[in-house]
């Protein structure tokens, strides 16, 4: 992951202790009372000083913050986000099943393109994962001043996006634009994407395409839905025996492909709805001795880095999570100004690799 910077705008470096400062906790009997009189000066002073005021010398900014370094005071910074009703830090929130780990290559590319948009936007990444209670969770994020406004990736929880948007959560979601949503998201698009995807295994001769992932989470769905619109397009149903719901382990995509196998169903081709999932695919073919492309076609989506240098190279589905990134900050910060709701849809670019020729 890459990192973000530790420090907002307005705040100027002091210089730091050679002793480690100590964790505030409840119990601490250190407050800035104590560091202000051992400093000689007053605890608004100490407050000015340890926050990089400029109207404070330097050189009495790094006498106070020696003091304090030596007295294992650090300043509630959170609690001073609060008092001042601002914070240079942004709350980057996973909100997706748990059967999608951070690790997946599509998230970890997405999260460190944020880090850099927010990076180069002067804001710190607060980075979290939320599977129980998200409406709690994110609303007093925001509200407890640890963060002014939320990135969030996935929408398992769409109905209580909308909530929080009701509620004045400043929230820029990456998924898919449903009919509903209140809030603003920023995706590629999922439908359009699925169609490139299975008209291209069409169009090289393929008439049996098995669709393999998710289908009932928004971005899956509207994948699905442009596989079977590519599919009416060339005169062909959709074939219940085709269509593989699974998620992206590899012990289920293996599953997939076996049963696929021992039912005798006859495919001459695989549309996977992520690339985890394709490459997958592939080496549960490869298990078999079923060659791609030559015995079957494989199409991915999300065009991860590693879909360039597995063999073969995978066909897939490009999206611009760089340019995500950016239009979800640039978006955080009209939100944040007072500006209305508004949502990017990203276009989806069909990358032709070896997997499919």
């Amino acid at each position: 992951m890459k990192k973000t910077a530790l420090q907002g705008k307005t705040t100027k470096p002091i210089k730091k202790s050679s002793q480690p400062l100590a964790a505030e906790s409840s119990n601490s009997r250190i407050q800035m009372v104590d560091v202000a009189r051992k400093a000689g000066v007053s605890a608004a002073t100490v407050s000015r000083a340890l926050s990089g005021n400029p109207s404070i010398p330097e050189s009495t900014r790094n006498r106070i913050a020696e003091i304090a370094g030596s007295m294992g005071y650090r300043v509630n910074h959170s609690a001073a986000n609060l008092r001042r009703g601002q914070t240079n830090v942004i709350g980057v929130v996973v909100l997706i099943s748990d059967t999608q780990p951070i690790s997946d290559p599509f998230i970890l590319g997405l999260i460190g393109y944020i880090a850099d948009a927010l990076n180069a936007n002067g804001n710190s990444m607060l980075l979290t994962r939320v599977s129980t209670e998200p409406r709690a969770t994110l609303q007093t994020m925001v509200s407890s001043g640890q963060c002014s406004g939320l990135l969030v990736i996935g929408q398992t929880y769409h109905q209580v996006l909308n909530e929080l948007e009701i509620a004045g959560i400043p929230m820029v979601v990456w998924g898919a634009q449903l009919p509903d949503t209140r809030y603003s998201v920023v995706g590629s698009n999922n439908l359009t994407g699925g169609y490139l995807a299975t008209s291209h295994l069409l169009g090289g001769g393929a008439k049996r395409i098995v669709y393999l992932g998710e289908s009932t989470f928004p971005e899956g769905k509207l994948r699905y839905a442009g596989y079977v619109k590519a599919l009416k397009q060339y005169g062909l149903k959709p074939d219940k025996s085709l269509h593989r719901h699974c998620l992206l382990s590899a012990t289920e995509i293996e599953e997939s492909i076996h049963q696929l196998l021992v039912e005798d169903v006859a495919f001459d081709a695989i549309f996977a709805a992520s690339d985890v999932g394709a490459i997958r695919a592939i080496s549960a073919l490869n298990s078999h001795n079923i060659k791609v492309p030559s015995q079957v076609k494989v199409v991915g989506f999300d065009n991860i880095p590693m879909s360039a240098h597995v063999q073969p190279t995978l066909t897939t589905i490009n999206q611009s999570i760089d340019l995500a990134a950016t239009a979800m900050v640039e978006l955080l910060n009209e939100k944040l100004t007072g500006a209305a709701s508004r949502s990017v849809v990203l276009p989806a670019v069909l990358i032709e690799r070896k997997s499919s020729r």
